[in-house]
């Protein structure tokens, strides 16, 4: 059966964020789906709840499942996010798991300060757009430049989803996910503050860290994370080949 992939965004922006890892997928003819969390793209007008963003994922997988074995991506809170699903009290159909830029718990101090600076961002004329711009300019290759604004930036719904993020008990999900797990990376991300600690709960999980590389690894280096998502294919395909081959009489 074929890889099913399952793509979930990060903070403020929407499944726009995947169109390079959507094209190359496509080209590879691996089906892939890229979905909007509650509150982001094209649900900008929704609430964002734990409940709903968690419910979304579910309910992409489920769908995915019927299809093929689930390779599960996520991007910062969408990482976030995507680890508590998997590494929850109820066993996801999910045969694999690409975790990016999301080694970091979110609570106490650190997200005390990540939703201080993020307020006064907020609080510049043009909401700080401008310097969101300046950064991506900076550091974003022209092709991939424009996904992350694509379906709109979700500003009033950051401060809410941060909040959101502290009730995770994420140090017990990543202690029970049992699939193939790959956290990625860049050199240059704030968000690897509890790396060490993320690989001693998942001690059978890759570290993958991309070189000159900060948090918006999907964008700023595609070719090396579609890499990555080549790798994982073929991790899942390799074990869907040996279960069968397990499973087959006089085996």
């Amino acid at each position: 059966m074929t890889v099913q992939i399952v793509l979930v965004h990060g903070i403020r922006t929407s499944a726009t964020m995947w169109r390079s890892q959507l094209a190359y997928l496509e080209e590879a003819g691996v089906p892939a789906v890229a979905v909007d969390l509650p509150g982001h793209g094209t649900r900008m007008a929704e609430d964002f709840t734990l409940h709903e963003a968690l419910h979304t994922i579910d309910a992409a997988v489920r769908d995915a499942a019927s299809r093929g074995p689930v390779l599960l991506v996520g991007h910062s809170m969408g990482g976030l996010l995507c680890l508590a699903y998997v590494g929850g009290s109820e066993k996801p159909p999910v045969a694999a798991l690409v975790a990016a830029s999301c080694t970091a718990l979110p609570r106490g101090a650190g997200l005390r300060a990540y939703r201080m600076i993020a307020r006064a961002v907020d609080r510049l004329p043009d909401r700080g757009m401008w310097i969101t711009k300046r950064i991506l300019d900076a550091t974003i290759p022209v092709d991939t430049r424009a996904d992350f604004a694509a379906g709109g930036y979700a500003l009033d719904t950051q401060d809410i989803a941060l909040s959101n993020l502290a009730a995770l008990d994420l140090a017990t999900a990543v202690q029970r996910i049992r699939v193939p797990l790959w956290f990625v990376n860049g050199q240059y991300d704030q968000l690897r503050i509890n790396e060490a600690l993320f690989l001693r709960l998942a001690p059978h999980a890759e570290l993958i860290v991309v070189p000159r590389t900060t948090h918006l690894v999907t964008a700023m280096r595609p070719r090396v994370f579609n890499a990555v998502l080549r790798l994982a294919i073929a991790t899942v395909d390799a074990e869907q080949a040996d279960s069968s081959a397990d499973a087959a009489p006089g085996q």
